[in-house]
């Protein structure tokens, strides 16, 4: 019953900037920590933000300076701002959400943990 949708993958320049937002659906009360990762081809998933609903914020060093996470706590969005992309930036970047606080189909209130958007490919190349 809880769901992430991402939104503003696309191609961009090296040096360009680009943004991307996602929203959680589903009747949800309250989402402790959501967060951005990316994967490229032939790599492992790595973390590229997090951000808690008191807007703490964890960043990698390697990304520090160049990305930007924020969130709406009562949109239930979170965005990643980035700029100055290189090419290795490109992967498909992904949405996570977890200790998510939400109403189940039968309306009893409960945990849930660990979600996934589908993921949005970001594409850096001239």
């Amino acid at each position: 019953q809880v769901q992430l949708v991402e939104s503003g993958g696309g191609l961009v320049q090296p040096g360009g900037s680009l943004r991307l937002s996602c929203t959680a659906s589903g009747t949800i009360f309250a989402i402790n920590v959501m967060g951005w990762y990316r994967q490229a081809p032939g790599k492992q998933r790595e973390l590229v933000a997090t951000i808690t609903s008191g807007m703490n914020t964890i960043y990698p060093d390697s990304l520090k300076g160049r990305f930007t996470i924020s969130r709406d706590n009562a949109k239930n969005t979170v965005s990643l701002q980035a700029n100055s992309l290189k090419p290795e930036d490109t992967a498909v970047y992904y949405c996570h959400a977890d200790r998510v606080f939400y109403s189940n189909y039968v309306g009893q209130a409960q945990w849930g943990y660990d979600y996934w958007g589908q993921g949005t490919q970001v594409t850096v190349s001239s």
